[in-house]
């Protein structure tokens, strides 16, 4: 893994191989942040990063200028990296170790991009779950983005706000998006 742009750019993330993690791979992650960079101005920007992982995604974020960054993921070691390397980058990540359903169920922020990398695995009513919970709690702000990165076997098309999905490679990146206008 490596970080694509911004002020760590290049920056190599060799993540312990113990870690039970599927991580976005480079040429999606360039591709998604080639979609939100015609989209967000990236310095001030709240994001919520949920099945983390390795914080590949929240140090993207972070190494163009995000402000607060949110990573949630169960696994005590993903959390250790995560913070490790934050500390390392001197990245502001806030990384939290809990269930992501949990969180979302318990959490009452709101914020500009929501990024949600699941098990591809996961049950079609968890995905459903995931989408529901944080479109009811108002969780993305207006003008904002849910981002949930899935397999072809599921589609989430027919779910509220939705905007667009996107095809790299086996990862696909459905787009919900909330109206500026939207209160």
């Amino acid at each position: 893994m490596r970080i694509i742009s911004g002020t760590h750019k290049g920056r190599k993330i060799r993540a312990p191989k113990q870690l039970p993690v599927r991580p976005t791979t480079d040429m999606a992650k360039e591709a998604l942040f080639n979609i939100l960079n015609n989209t967000y101005y990236f310095e001030g920007l709240k994001v919520l990063d949920l099945f983390a992982g390795t914080g590949n995604i929240s140090f993207e974020f972070a190494s163009r200028g995000s402000s607060e960054i949110t990573s949630v993921d169960q696994h005590a070691g993903c959390v250790k990296f995560m913070m490790e390397m934050a500390a390392q980058f001197r990245f502001n990540i806030k990384a939290v170790k809990m269930d992501v359903f949990a969180f979302l169920r318990g959490h009452q922020g709101a914020y500009d991009v929501i990024f949600a990398d699941p098990p591809y695995d996961l049950p079609f009513e968890q995905f459903c779950t995931i989408h529901q919970v944080i479109m009811e709690k108002k969780m993305v702000l207006p003008g904002g983005s849910l981002i949930i990165e899935h397999s072809k076997q599921t589609d989430l098309s027919q779910l509220s706000h939705f905007s667009t999905v996107r095809k790299y490679g086996s990862s696909l990146f459905s787009f919900f998006e909330i109206d500026p206008q939207e209160n």
